[in-house]
């Protein structure tokens, strides 16, 4: 019992000690709460917003938090008794941001891509950031010696202007771009497939010559691909140095490569894993054959076309898993295509982030799936490519992230826009239209929409004209290029016959892609051709007869191929097109007009370009008149006039100046350019050598006359020309001589053209 009563007293006196200890636990914290937060130094910041921070909160914990929003200058926190004392100095409120020296940039370029704001806070770190991201933005434009002073202007209520004076300096473009472990490709030719430029006499004008790591770094890609059309598998690109030399005031830049070997495609197979889709009928989808040169390209164009081919007989969740079996001892790549059901996982949300000036539906259209759709990331590739091509962006990047389900995925589509308005002024000169001059506004992503549109207005010496172009890529919404064309040109032609012509008239187009090389445009034309005699004594009969006015209401198509490698500045590819218009629906005329035009180009090595051209027209007409047939020159057969070959007026003196067209002509071109020497390539100016051959023929005419040059002779010629890419537009000189010609021909042997853009 006495035990009992022991452990009793034990028990009350622990219970009572911890009694004491919970009522004193819970005094303190009275006590703590208890504090009273007094605020000093606040003049703007209301003093309920710097308690709040305060209250419960450590000292050092409340301190870094009112630091952390960015509105006070210095913090000061201590303990008084029962009071915390905070004293505070405020940041001041900026009133403008303003620039001093700016010149190459518009001050309005900085907007969005500053810290400081008006009407916000000022913070030394901010401006510090700020002053960094502004000599970022000036590196990017080729200024990289650009210097920024801030400076600070006090005003009456606790607010300040925000100063940056900016000393731009001089330009610091891309001295030189040189490669290390190029055995195969000059430097040349490499740095003709970058985007960054070596500067040069024309950096003036330019700014691709301008150091820009992101775009160095799709250079690399760039180059890359260049290897793998080629046939070099291996190939990578090692390491990108960029150094500044402060003596030749610009950046040199080094890319090493190890090019690898060369491969050509060995044994080709198909294997479908799905038992209702035929082998070999998907092989017929494969772009390369055995013993071709490996083109990672065409192997790509290959999964899609495999890809599509077993999508359109209901398998949309097919994939295509390409493997390439490397042999080393013959140097051969054997290509094998793998068909299976893959997972099926479908497309829960596509996202379109970044676009601030192209609308979302002009993005979203480009997909050839859709929400709800099965995924296919061949598909998605190909959407990526599209987007890069529409030349409305400066990066496009489409990314996946999971979806609400493991069977559904979220595709983001970042892109960021560009400018893609152009207005131009020039002049020139053309011997077959004189001393020209020209303005134009082009906008080739209107309001956002994606459609297209120029006016362009000339004047010359011997012509004068207007046009107004509109395209809608997608007429009905559908992938169908819809459109018109009006125009009026006024030529004055008594250079080789004594008449003018003014013609006015307006055509509606609509284009329907059939593949992606091959593409067919419908066209319906009304236009009025008005034929003025400026000599009736020396003028042909057949051109007095068609003195006046004749209307043309005519229908055609055009069929074109186009496998260009590069449409401005083709190395490898064809380009050609069968075009036939039928005349006769309304107007005077009745004729059936079909011409054809195709050329091919090869890379004969990395210095020479060869190209071979093949034309013909052919006009069927039971009432032609002269202005509907073939006028042909130096377009057919360089070294001749305007109208210089075909069917003439046999008459005696300036009447024999009249050319009289013909119902049919063929031509013929073989021609090979090079950069010349001592020149960047860059600069774009190019040599040629070429060699023509051609013939006009097949006049018919209600008026009779007495006609010679109808027969089937064949005009030949060989020159040189000289071929610039300038900025203000292209440029061509060309010098030829006739080999072979008619007594009655006209010939030219100089023939001058120039751009007119800038």
């Amino acid at each position: 019992m006495t035990l009992i009563n022991a452990f009793s007293s034990f028990i009350r006196a622990v219970g009572l000690r911890f009694a004491l200890l919970g009522m004193m636990t819970i005094g303190a914290v009275s006590v703590a709460y208890a504090e009273t937060v007094v605020v000093e130094g606040n003049v703007r910041v209301d003093k309920t917003t710097i308690q709040s921070y305060v209250t419960g909160q450590p000292v050092d914990a409340a301190k870094k938090d009112l630091m952390a929003t960015g509105l006070f200058q210095s913090v000061d926190i201590v303990k008084k008794g029962d009071q915390i004392i905070v004293t505070v100095k405020e940041n001041n409120i900026i009133n403008r941001v303003a620039f001093e020296g700016t010149k190459r940039l518009k001050s309005e370029m900085f907007e969005g891509e500053l810290q400081l704001k008006p009407r916000g806070a000022f913070s030394q770190a901010a401006l510090d950031a700020d002053v960094a991201r502004i000599k970022e933005i000036y590196a990017r434009v080729g200024r990289s010696n650009v210097e920024v002073t801030p400076r600070t202007v006090q005003l009456d209520n606790g607010k300040i202007d925000v100063v940056f004076k900016v000393d731009e300096g001089s330009k610091t473009g891309v001295k030189t771009i040189d490669f290390v472990g190029n055995n195969s490709f000059s430097a040349g030719r490499l740095r003709d497939e970058m985007q960054t430029t070596q500067s040069n006499f024309l950096s003036w004008i330019k700014t691709t010559d301008v150091y820009d790591p992101d775009r160095l770094a799709a250079d690399g890609e760039l180059i890359r691909r260049f290897y793998l059309r080629h046939g070099y598998a291996d190939m990578r690109v090692l390491d990108t140095k960029v150094d500044y030399d402060q003596a030749a005031g610009g950046y040199k830049v080094v890319i090493s490569v190890d090019e690898g070997k060369q491969y050509k495609v060995g044994d080709i197979s198909v294997e479908s894993k799905i038992a209702q889709i035929d082998s070999a009928t998907l092989k017929t989808r494969v772009q390369l054959a055995k013993g071709d040169v490996y083109n990672a390209d065409l192997v790509e164009k290959s999964i899609l076309g495999i890809t599509t081919e077993v999508a359109s007989r209901g398998y949309a969740f097919s994939q295509v898993r390409p493997r390439g079996d490397r042999d080393a001892a013959t140097n051969t790549i054997a290509l094998s295509f793998v068909v299976e059901e893959g997972p099926r996982v479908y497309i829960e949300r596509i996202n379109v982030r970044g676009n601030t000036r192209t609308r979302d539906y002009v993005v979203r259209r480009e997909f050839d799936i859709g929400e709800g759709d099965a995924y296919n990331k061949v598909i998605i590739d190909r959407t990526e490519r599209r987007l890069k091509n529409l030349g409305f962006f400066k990066s496009v990047r489409i990314s996946n992230e999971p979806g609400s389900t493991p069977d559904r995925v979220i595709i983001n589509v970042d892109v960021e826009d560009q400018s893609t308005g152009q207005f131009s002024v020039g002049g020139g000169y053309s011997t077959t239209e004189g001393v020209l001059a020209e303005v134009g506004i082009q906008e080739s992503n209107l309001q956002g929409r994606g459609q297209f549109a120029k006016l362009r207005g000339s004047t010359g010496q011997w012509s004068k004209g207007v046009e107004l172009n509109f395209t809608e890529p997608y007429f009905l919404e559908r992938r169908m290029q819809g459109g018109f064309d009006i125009y009026s040109k006024e030529s004055d032609n008594s250079r080789f016959a004594y008449y003018s012509n003014m013609k006015t008239g307006a055509t509606l187009r609509l284009g329907l892609p059939l593949t992606e090389e091959l593409t067919i445009i419908g066209r319906y034309s009304l236009y009025n051709n008005r034929i003025k005699v400026t000599d009736s004594t020396n003028v042909s009969s057949a051109i007095s007869a068609s003195e006046g006015q004749n209307l043309t209401s005519a229908v055609g198509y055009t069929l074109e191929y186009n496998t260009l490698d590069n449409t401005i500045n083709p190395r490898n590819g064809a380009i050609s097109n069968l075009k036939q218009d039928v005349a006769g629906f309304g107007g005077d005329s009745r004729y059936l007009k079909t011409t054809t035009d195709v050329k091919y180009y090869r890379e004969l090595n990395d210095t020479f370009v060869g190209m071979v051209r093949g034309q013909a027209g052919y006009i069927y007409g039971s009432d032609l008149r002269v202005i509907d047939n073939f006028f042909m020159g130096p377009d057919l057969v360089r070294g001749f006039a305007l109208s210089g070959i075909g069917p003439r007026d046999g008459g005696s003196g300036e009447a024999s100046r009249n050319g009289l067209g013909g119902t049919t002509y063929w031509g013929t071109s073989a021609e090979v350019t090079f950069p010349l020497f001592g020149l960047p390539r860059e600069a774009g100016i190019k040599g040629a050598f070429y060699a023509d051959a051609g013939s006009v023929f097949g006049y018919s005419s209600p008026a009779s006359l007495t006609i010679v040059g109808n027969d089937q002779s064949v005009r030949t010629s060989v020159g040189t020309g000289l071929l610039w890419s300038s900025p203000i537009g292209p440029i061509r000189l060309d010098f030829a001589v006739p080999v072979t010609k008619n007594d009655n021909d006209q010939v030219q042997n100089f023939r001058f053209t120039a751009g007119s853009v800038f």
